[in-house]
């Protein structure tokens, strides 16, 4: 009974000392470069003042030309002081000093980038992480224009320091080529690499996991998928509040809901946004002009949706006035600067399609030589829909030409760095199974030592008295049973976490390759839409079988459209199941994840029908217990189920308005063995015949294009993985109601 109690004393012990460990990870690289000044000014002592510097330059943001500046006189002093104490290893800080006087102010020096690498080197051989200083490495090669030479090397990085287990490395790694990938257009493939970046973040640094779930909102919304979009983006906003994230920090986020807003035309809360976030960016002093500008320009997009021309003119003057007084480029460390298009933009809405025409063709030049991709492809369209419309054929076809040529080529880019992203995530789960075979060989050679020493003492017992012999044999075969049914369930969930990697590359590389053809299908035919548009009307009676024609093969485009939208989806939601599954259980407080995921289905709801009013009731066990689950799948389950009930009471709201109150019912219990969480709706309800498919792959009850018909799909998976169970109740009429079972601890 001691030893049971000493070692429930011991792990409480492990736990705080890991709890501290954290906090204080996240102290060291959520400090503030000016905080970190105030405190370096008030220090005399030589080793109390290095450790401070060395925190400065760990933190500091070299991008911006006033810190590289700043950064400098740090870099002096550090190596005086080090001079007189000896505590560290300098050669790393000589080097990034030589880095950072060859940088300059915005000058392209290419022996900056190699002085910079090497520091890099220097610190990884003394083992010192440098997250920062490897993410403000990425728009210097921007800088450069060296696109590739930048995706290969921080390629090999990431291959490094995951096998040297640099934590903090990794997830910079991930972040820099998640932008490599959103520049090419993958944006599938930079999702990925946000979304690691952001599990890896979320360990040590809240501002970068901040940031990382608001570029993969930006991303998603850049892919057309707005409500995982607004979903990211609003954990971002959430996050910056309860963390009081302040200054151009906020910036990020209030102008990427300002741009979502925009995209799904609800101007006036782009228009809030936009406002806030031009408001955070006048307030910093020291980077305040580069955010304005950005600010600026969008801005004057919202005014010239909305048709507010001479509002938006002013703004596009300042914002140009600030590009070039600061020789800004169409990509920096805000994002891409699309200045020269909203100047297209705004002179053809005021009828002077000369210079529209020079804004587009120059927005497009910089595009193609920062090699933007994603942006090429947008500003392509927009040139061929330009000349449609001034009914100048030969400039269509020629940049009709130069679109396809471009989609090939993107096409096969994309194809040769998946079959390179593919081989890095074999390595990946090599590296993966080779440590859970050493973890699984210490297992069996501490079951071995245990026995070992179980045998002996009971060895030595049998010399003292016989009569225990029986007893004490019988409690080790208990035990060693135990132990082996422990080793056969951890080898099994190894097997199976290897089955379900296999499946999720099998079914994220299918979908990865179907996209890239069906979004090309999709713009070929908006723009043969367009140029049937443009053609001249015929008024003969063979004008008018012409027109028929012409309008029967726009319906069939458009048609084909739609089509292409919904397998879109379709993808789109086999990408979520394949990364279904891969992530870390750990201790979770249910009730929270509830209440959390309840809260963005209900806005969500919101978004699309401000008119509905929902009655939301919980009933949230207080005693209930943490449970070990994978807290972003599960949020995923919880989150379909709430959006089914939502859209049920919808629907029968639609058919009986009079009388009638949508109800949705969430709770939560605690029982012996398990817990349960209960979803109950008094919607439409389902007939018998179509409850029992479900859960059946591409099944759904939703009319065409609002559904895929995989959400419950992977829910059940999902569930299944977690050992427990999801089943469905519904009456036709009355409503339905999905309980889950988990098991306990």
């Amino acid at each position: 009974m001691h030893f049971i109690k000493g070692r429930y004393l011991l792990f409480l012990v492990v736990l705080l000392l890991q709890s501290q460990l954290s906090e204080a990870q996240h102290w060291y690289w959520d400090a503030d470069y000016d905080s970190l000044r105030t405190v370096l000014s008030g220090q005399q002592a030589d080793a109390v003042r290095l450790r401070t510097i060395v925190h400065i330059l760990d933190v500091i943001e070299l991008t911006e030309p006033k810190r590289r500046l700043q950064a400098l006189p740090l870099l002096e002093e550090l190596l005086q002081v080090n001079s007189r104490v000896k505590s560290l290893d300098d050669t790393p800080y000589r080097l990034l000093e030589t880095g950072l006087k060859r940088w300059g102010l915005q000058t392209k020096d290419i022996r900056s980038l190699e002085a910079i690498k090497q520091a890099v080197e220097s610190f990884d051989k003394v083992g010192h992480p440098i997250p920062r200083l490897l993410i403000d490495m990425a728009p210097l090669y921007n800088q450069l224009e060296q696109p590739k030479a930048r995706y290969q090397y921080f390629q090999k990085k990431l291959v490094y320091y995951r096998l040297q287990g640099a934590a903090e490395n990794v997830a910079a790694c991930y972040l820099v080529l998640g932008g490599s990938y959103r520049h090419m257009g993958d944006y599938n493939q930079a999702i990925n690499h946000y979304l690691k970046a952001a599990d890896l973040f979320k360990n040590f640094d809240w501002m970068l996991y901040t940031n990382e779930l608001m570029v993969a909102g930006s991303t998603y919304a850049d892919w057309g998928n707005v409500d995982r979009a607004l979903y990211y983006l609003r954990q971002a906003q959430d996050l910056e509040t309860k963390h009081a994230v302040g200054g151009l920090r906020k910036f990020y986020t209030l102008a990427a809901l300002s741009r979502l807003h925009l995209q799904k035309d609800h101007y006036t809360v782009a228009q809030q946004y936009a406002d806030l976030a031009l408001k955070a960016a006048w307030q910093d002093t020291v980077n305040g002009r580069l955010y304005v500008a950005y600010g600026c320009v969008d801005n004057a997009n919202i005014l010239l949706k909305t048709g507010q021309l001479t509002a938006a003119l002013p703004l596009l003057q300042r914002a140009q006035y600030l590009a070039d007084s600061m020789q800004l480029m169409i990509s920096g460390r805000p994002g891409e600067l699309q200045l020269d298009a909203a100047w297209a933009q705004y002179y053809a809405s005021t009828h002077q399609y000369n210079n529209a025409e020079q804004y587009w063709l120059t927005a497009y030049q910089k595009a193609t030589k920062a090699h933007l991709n994603g942006l090429r492809t947008k500003y392509l369209a927009q040139i061929i829909r330009h000349y449609s419309l001034r009914k100048q054929s030969a400039r269509v076809q020629q940049y009709t030409q130069l679109y396809l040529a471009l989609a090939d080529s993107m096409s096969a880019a994309q194809g040769a760095y998946h079959v390179a992203q593919y081989e890095g995530e074999r390595l990946e789960q090599a590296q993966s199974a080779q440590i859970a075979n050493l973890r699984q060989v210490q297992a069996v050679q501490a079951v071995h030592l245990r026995k070992r020493n179980q045998l002996l003492g009971g060895a030595g017992l049998t010399l003292v008295i016989l009569s225990g012999l029986g007893g004490l044999l019988y409690w080790q075969l208990r035990r060693n049973k135990r132990t082996l049914q422990q080793l056969r369930q951890t080898q099994n969930q190894l097997v199976a976490s290897e089955k379900w990697a296999f499946v999720g590359e099998l079914s994220a590389g299918i979908a990865h390759e179907l996209q890239n053809p069906l979004s090309f299908m999709k713009k070929f035919a908006e723009v043969s839409t367009a140029m049937i548009d443009s053609m001249p009307q015929q008024t003969t009676t063979d004008g008018n079988l012409e027109q028929k024609i012409l309008a029967g093969l726009k319906q069939n485009l458009q048609e084909i459209s739609q089509h292409g939208v919904r397998a879109s989806s379709i993808i789109k939601d086999m990408l979520e199941h394949s990364r279904a599954g891969t992530g870390q259980r750990e201790l979770s407080q249910l009730n929270e994840l509830v209440q959390e995921y309840l809260r963005l289905a209900y806005q969500a709801l919101l978004g699309t029908e401000k008119t509905l009013a929902v009655q939301i009731d919980t009933d949230l066990d207080p005693t209930l217990l943490p449970v070990q689950i994978v807290p972003q799948d599960m949020g995923r389950v919880l989150l379909n189920l709430f959006t089914n009930a939502l859209y049920a009471v919808q629907q029968r709201q639609q058919l009986e308005a009079e009388g009638y109150i949508p109800t949705v019912r969430v709770s939560t219990r605690q029982l012996p063995e398990q817990v349960e969480i209960r979803v109950t709706d008094n919607g439409v309800g389902m007939a018998e015949s179509v409850r029992t498919k479900i859960f059946e792959p591409f099944f759904t009850t939703k009319p065409a294009g609002q559904g895929t018909g995989l959400g419950l799909s992977l829910s059940i998976d999902i569930v299944k993985a977690h050992s427990g169970t999801l089943r469905v109740e519904s009456q036709l009429g009355q409503g339905t109601e999905c309980i889950i079972s988990l098991p306990r601890g």
